[in-house]
């Protein structure tokens, strides 16, 4: 063996002792810690549990006044127990209609629905909720189920209760096989009778919603015994259930779990406590008192990779009771810790906060990498002279870097950090997009760049006017700059949460790096600044990527073993041949994703500055055409490490974190299984790629404001007042969009943010087809072009809220209306005038 293969051998056994190291260290902490509120007034399990305004709900149960093997017999309770937040004890003194015992409760936040259930001498098909209100438990009938059920599990998704299995009547000797749902929005259908699930009828199931499915765990079947009573046969089987898709097997669950609480936690992991696994099931006369109870142990379901793991125990061993989401942690009131007895403890977990794996050495490559981009700034800033060299560089950019900074504009860290996390999770239905993607570079290079090069403009919006008039050209910079100030925020605040997660540093200390780095090399250097620091972050996260990749192939077993395992699990579905257009079908992601991509590359000017940095149109054209070559082998590397995470996690499902956010669970294996040192240079390389997406928007902002308001308005400032002002508008800008990533920390305001972003994106998908009217048609005019862009918003926003469309098709609904209604109103309203040199028909002179 040569000395420099013997060199490269050793380099691998290091590398995978290292990531061995970091594996053996992964965390040990019980995932929940376990706390007791006040204890319930009276010991019972089969009780309705749930939340109401805040408040804990318990009602109804069955309980043993007597122990059972001192003759005491079960009796039936209607009291009602409510325990508010922060409270010593248990309000009292509520009741129900009749004693009711053993259906299913289920909660939304403002009330608590209970199902069916029964006594001693009859089940019931009544369903009701219950509210806390004013400190007062009120009562309102809901639709009876199709039948008296008992004994059986349900759960709420997606304001659709659920109810599986059960018992009809208290002395049946067969378990129902009926799956049954109620549309909360809809409750004058009633409840339906859905499909069955493939394995036999069954009482007391584990019912629980997941990861946008229903799943059915373990309970017992029951059969006639020798003198006709029932007889139990615990099961191990598992089914999903999912609309439109039906039922389908999972996998066995370790043991038998009949009538444990189940609870969902993070967005793939379901929870099942304790649980009768029928060990002792025929000793239950010969143990009495001194059963040991049922197991104790935490079993963890993990729905993407189908595999169980124990994560930890109960303090004490339940049966008959449900868990519930009660601020925000678990709760477990009350239950039934062995055969005949009764508890009346009420457990509160608490969830481990993932533990970091960032050592010293990478913390000193993090800072060592963040220096370097703001030395970065320093070094480009002596170049800075006006607003030529803030705004486009100086036009002396080379095209291969251009071409890396406009692949690295829409590489921002969410897309490093979702794209593998959503493959993991799904399949390659959407790698349709990458190559749709590729078929739009012509368009742009052929059609789009000449007009922006050729007219000499700063900025996209500057042809707006020169094609139709100021108040388009205004319409259009605005459009852009609210959208940019409603996203720079979310850069910084998504990508933090996932670095601090990993690292240990706070979420807001990752958002002051990042928001005070970028903004200050940003000021610095202006475009030059971020388009090089563009170019190390691509080169550092591709080879992170590349890096992981080799890792995770060298642990499974080779990269066939990653297509075998990835084929068996249908990870690699790419095509769905229908025309269905509420799915990720073909069509609707080819048609789709080709209008939607024309977006960030006609109208964009964040994306649209990079045509503009390069000496000349060739130069640029090389730059698209550079994007293009980056795009395909990027996204292969990106669907192959996402996939390869679903196989290392089958293999290794003990090393997930079920707390962990989804779109954390890259960074975690980074975190985790990769040397110290080469953690940190690929983290680093997370935070910079925040950063380039965070200044990227910096500049462009300000070069719209600057260009498209300021100086538009004012056409005698002078350059060097311009620059001042771009300069510190991208100081204001960085530090409202940092301080305002820090506020999203502490308020709780996705929806309003999600419908600020929706409302904006309606605006910014409509400017492409103002394009288009503006570049393929010489009879557009500005009436038209400002008429079907608002037509454009409303019909979006129109099919977004009201129809089941997949979302890949709003850019191209967004588009056509666009066209369509801005050149019908056109041909009904006086012309634009001459548009020579304006249109596709008549380019200006190269």
């Amino acid at each position: 063996m040569s000395r420099s293969a013997l060199t490269r051998c050793l380099a691998v056994c290091l590398a995978m002792t290292l990531v061995a190291a970091r594996a053996e260290a992964q965390d040990q902490r019980p995932l929940l810690q376990w706390r007791t509120h006040p204890n319930l007034p009276t010991a019972v399990a089969g009780q309705f549990v749930g939340v109401s305004n805040k408040a804990l709900i318990v009602a109804g149960g069955a309980h043993f006044p007597t122990p059972l093997f001192e003759g005491g017999v079960k009796q039936w309770i209607d009291e009602i127990s409510v325990l508010e937040p922060g409270a010593a004890q248990w309000k009292t003194g509520f009741r129900l209609d009749a004693p009711l015992a053993y259906g299913v409760a289920v909660s939304d936040g403002k009330r608590m629905i209970c199902i069916g259930g029964g006594d001693a001498d009859e089940h019931s098909s009544r369903v009701f909720e219950l509210r806390w209100r004013d400190g007062t438990i009120t009562s309102a009938p809901l639709p009876n189920l199709p039948r008296p059920c008992a004994f059986m599990g349900g759960a709420l998704l997606d304001d659709v209760v659920y109810v599986a299995g059960g018992m009809a009547t208290p002395d049946a000797t067969e378990g129902l096989r009926t799956f049954w749902s109620l549309n909360l929005k809809k409750l004058d259908q009633g409840w339906r009778q859905l499909d069955p699930w493939p394995g036999p009828g069954r009482i007391l199931p584990v019912v629980a919603a997941q990861d946008g499915g229903i799943y059915l765990i373990s309970g017992a079947e029951l059969s006639p015994g020798p003198e006709g009573k029932p007889q139990r046969r615990y099961l191990r089987d598992g089914y999903r259930f999912k609309t439109g898709a039906g039922w389908k097997p999972i996998a066995d669950i370790p043991r038998a779990a009949v009538a444990a609480p189940s609870i969902e936690i993070g967005p793939y992991h379901l929870l099942v406590f304790g649980g009768d696994d029928g060990a002792n099931a025929d000793r239950v006369q010969e143990l009495g008192d001194s059963h040991p109870g049922f197991p104790r142990d935490i079993l963890a379901y993990h729905t993407v990779t189908n595999t169980w793991i124990r994560v930890g125990e109960l303090s004490e061993s339940l049966a008959t009771v449900n868990a519930v989401r009660w601020q925000k942690d678990i709760v477990i009131a009350g239950g039934e810790d062995r055969p005949g007895h009764r508890s009346s403890r009420v457990w509160h977990g608490v969830a481990r906060k993932p533990a970091s794996h960032f050592s010293r050495l990478d913390f000193a490559v993090l800072a060592f990498y963040l220096l370097t981009l703001l030395l970065m700034g320093v070094y480009f800033s002596r170049r800075e002279r006006g607003t030529e060299d803030f705004f486009l560089a100086g036009r002396r950019i080379p095209w291969w870097a251009a071409g890396i900074s406009i692949f690295g504009t829409q590489l921002s860290a969410i897309t490093f950090i979702a794209a593998p996390a959503k493959i993991y999770a799904t399949d390659w239905l959407y790698f349709l997009s990458a190559v749709t993607l590729l078929l739009i570079m012509p368009v742009v290079v052929y059609c789009f760049l000449p007009f922006y090069r050729r007219l000499n403009v700063t900025t996209a919006y500057e042809y707006l006017e020169k094609r139709f008039n100021v108040a388009v050209r205004l319409f259009g910079s605005a459009a852009f700059v609210l959208f940019q100030l409603g996203r720079m925020s979310i850069v910084l605040y998504l990508p933090a949460i996932a670095l601090a997660t990993v690292t240990g540093i706070d979420v807001i200390i990752c958002i002051l790096l990042m928001g005070v780095l970028a903004t200050a090399y940003t000021v610095m250097g202006g475009i030059e600044a971020v388009i090089w620091t563009d170019v190390i972050q691509v080169v550092v996260l591709m080879g992170g990527a590349l890096l992981c990749l080799g890792v995770i192939v060298a642990d499974v077993g080779g990269f066939g073993q990653v297509i075998a395992v990835g084929q068996a699990n249908q990870k690699f579905r790419t095509f769905l041949w229908s025309w269905d257009s509420t799915q990720a079908t073909v069509w609707v992601v080819v048609f789709g994703t080709f209008l939607a991509n024309l977006a960030p590359y006609t109208a964009d000017q964040a994306v649209i500055q990079r045509y503009l940095t390069t000496r000349d149109e060739k130069q640029a054209a090389r730059s698209i055409w550079a994007n293009a070559a980056l795009v395909l082998p990027s996204s292969l590397l990106f669907y192959f490490v996402g996939t390869a995470l679903y196989v290392y996690y089958q293999g290794h499902p003990e090393q997930l974190e079920p707390t962990l956010q989804a779109d954390s669970l890259f960074p975690w294996f980074i975190a985790w299984q990769l040397p110290s040192g080469l953690t940190g240079l690929v983290v680093a390389g997370i935070f910079a790629a925040s950063m380039s997406s965070l200044d990227s928007s910096l500049n462009s902002v300000a070069t719209a404001v600057v260009t498209d308001f300021y100086r538009r308005f004012r056409p005698g400032v002078s350059d060097h007042r311009c620059l001042n002002l771009a300069r510190w508008l991208t100081v204001l800008l960085g530090v409202t969009t940092t301080v305002v990533a820090v506020v999203l920390v502490s308020i709780e305001i996705e929806s309003l943010w999600d419908l600020f972003m929706q409302i904006l994106g309606l605006l910014m998908g409509s400017l492409t087809g103002v394009f288009i009217l503006g570049i393929f048609t010489r009879r557009a005019n500005s009436v038209g072009a400002l008429t079907g862009a608002i037509v454009s918003a409303f019909v979006l926003a129109g099919v977004q809220n009201f129809t089941p469309l997949h979302f890949f098709l709003y850019a191209g609904i967004g588009i056509i209306t666009c066209v369509s209604v801005g050149y019908a109103v056109s041909l009904f309203t006086p012309p634009q005038g001459d548009t020579e040199g304006l249109t596709i028909y008549s380019l200006p002179p190269a």
